[in-house]
């Protein structure tokens, strides 16, 4: 059973989610040779205040 966990910034639309989501299960799949529904994957939204680059928050970086 594969678990993957995935963590991007918030904001993509529920539409983008769903094709992260369906991409993302059908490639695991077919590599790990298991049925789709084996597939389970955790998202992770993280606030633009939560992630910092190069020492700034990504926020920060987004308001230059």
């Amino acid at each position: 059973m594969p678990l993957i966990h995935i963590e991007l910034l918030a904001g993509r639309t529920e539409e983008q989610l769903k094709k992260i989501v369906e991409d993302v299960t059908r490639d695991v799949a077919k590599d790990a040779n298991v049925p789709e529904e084996r597939v389970n994957i955790v998202l992770t939204e993280l606030a633009h205040n939560r992630l910092a680059k190069g020492g700034e928050l990504v926020s920060d970086l987004e308001n230059k």
